[in-house]
């Protein structure tokens, strides 16, 4: 089955004193979800925003807001990051002390539920979690920082879960973040990617250049 592939912008690399300017610019440019990190200068050496910069934002698009939470402990703030308007929470297994309970906690919200795998986190973390995820989000770079680079042999871990989604039959989402720019994109998607986050990529050149830089990233 050949699936759409869709860009989710990271707004770390927007203009922050612009953010609801730039939402609306992806939005008008083409995007396909919104790619919000969250980061507590404890679970990745950086700080981002919290639930009230997603509430304010909210209003100036429709497209998915997919959260991603990289922070330790996750649980407390789940309810908080939904309210806000969250489409998508994404957690990592080592934020919390039982994932399976994190994402049934984010599912009995109403919102969908994915887990993160960092680059030394292995596939075989997801096995008896593909029954209840909506995605996977593969970091091929360390969190905590954008314009990092691509890290190569994240495509054998991206190869592996297709395999795994695939066996389910589950309509499971397989994102990729990190590194990714017209050069990267295509090998994440050769390996079984259909969404990919791209900040820097996205972001380069200002608002006159984002349908540009989307299409480019769709491979178009």
């Amino acid at each position: 089955m050949t699936r759409p592939i869709l860009i989710s912008p990271s707004i770390l690399s927007a203009d922050f004193a612009r953010l609801g300017e730039e939402v609306r610019a992806i939005d008008a440019a083409g995007c396909d979800w919104v790619h919000i990190d969250v980061m507590d200068g404890h679970f990745v050496p950086n700080i981002t925003i919290g639930p009230n910069v997603v509430k304010a934002l909210r209003p100036h698009t429709q497209k998915t807001f997919d959260v991603h939470l990289m922070i330790s402990p996750v649980d407390l703030y789940l309810d908080a990051f939904a309210s806000a308007g969250a489409d998508i929470i994404t957690v990592h297994p080592e934020a919390g002390p039982h994932i399976h309970c994190t994402v049934q906690h984010i599912k009995s919200l109403g919102v969908k539920a994915g887990v993160v795998l960092n680059p030394g986190t292995p596939a075989k973390m997801l096995d008896y979690l593909m029954d209840d995820v909506d995605l996977i989000l593969v970091m091929s770079v360390n969190p905590g920082f954008g314009g990092q680079s691509f890290i190569e042999n994240q495509l054998r871990k991206i190869e592996a879960i297709r395999k795994m989604i695939d066996k389910t039959g589950r309509d499971i989402h397989l994102q990729v973040d990190g590194g990714i720019d017209v050069s990267t994109a295509p090998k994440a998607i050769a390996a079984g990617a259909d969404v990919l986050v791209a900040g820097t990529a996205t972001f380069r050149g200002g608002p006159d250049a984002y349908a540009d830089n989307i299409r480019k990233l769709r491979g178009g």
